[in-house]
């Protein structure tokens, strides 16, 4: 598939190449913090990654070279987040945008260089993998801010680091690199600058290579054991994995294997 991108929705761009959906945070004046239009716009970017059958991983990045995302745009929160109505539909639009991510059917990355921080922390979380650069610099600023984090959020951070990285990380409001988030389980992979581009490159390509059933069986059974035992669909993951075993691409992917070759799957 050709590359093609959308109109940006705020300050947020999608690019469409091959099975992959990349959405940019753009806002680098101020190291691509979230306004409101971005908070809205995203749930908006990730449903058109979901509904297009090419894209089978979804990944999340920043403009420029110096940011992932630094957090929200505190300038806006005297008018858009200062009680009342307008902070609850501040706060829908932003509970809407990290629930789209972390109950995205489909694969999610996180590209991360530079500031990652507040906000753009907790997207980053809500992917299911993340990769930065060496010079990355990571913070989780409410203390600072006399912010409260809801508890959704909470309880990814005790998903993703356990908790005790997550009270040191509220307690303390502390910058730190990306050699600590890879000790603390926050990023899986660190790269040199010079190598990020194509490593983070090299991963997508592993992952756009595998079975795109087999991927979607794995995501569903993950966002289910997410859930109270009694709300979770097992009956949907049974039958999403046995549709793998039905496929035409299981087929070729045993067959590759025999002939010592990549499989060439077609998500059928």
């Amino acid at each position: 598939m050709n590359d093609t991108s959308t109109p940006a929705i705020g300050t947020i761009h999608l690019h469409k190449a091959g099975h992959v959906g990349t959405i940019e945070f753009d806002n680098q004046a101020k190291f691509n913090a979230m306004n409101y239009d971005m908070w809205v716009g995203l749930p908006q970017l990730i449903q058109a990654c979901v509904d297009d059958p090419e894209v089978r991983l979804i990944v999340l990045t920043g403009a420029g070279e110096k940011a992932f995302v630094s957090g929200a745009d505190i300038s806006q929160f005297g008018e858009k987040r200062n009680g009342g109505d307008a902070a609850e539909e501040y706060n829908r639009a932003t509970e809407a945008a990290y629930a789209s991510v972390l109950d995205c059917p489909k694969p999610a990355l996180a590209k991360i260089r530079g500031i990652c921080m507040g906000g753009g922390l907790g997207l980053a979380l809500n992917c299911d993998v993340r990769i930065c650069s060496a010079d990355s610099k990571f913070r989780m600023p409410a203390g600072r801010l006399g912010l409260g984090y809801a508890m959704p959020g909470i309880q990814r951070f005790l998903e993703v680091i356990g908790a005790a990285h997550t009270a040191d990380l509220f307690f303390s409001a502390r910058i730190f690199g990306a050699d600590d988030a890879h000790h603390m389980g926050l990023v899986k992979q660190v790269l040199a600058p010079d190598q990020f581009d194509a490593g983070v490159h090299d991963y997508i390509g592993m992952v756009c290579g595998n079975a795109p059933l087999t991927l979607a069986a794995a995501k569903r059974a993950m966002l289910e054991l997410r859930k109270a035992p009694a709300d979770r669909d097992v009956a949907l993951v049974q039958k999403m994995v046995q549709a793998c075993f039905a496929s035409e691409d299981y087929k070729e992917g045993r067959k590759a294997f025999a002939e010592k070759r990549m499989p060439q799957f077609k998500g059928r």
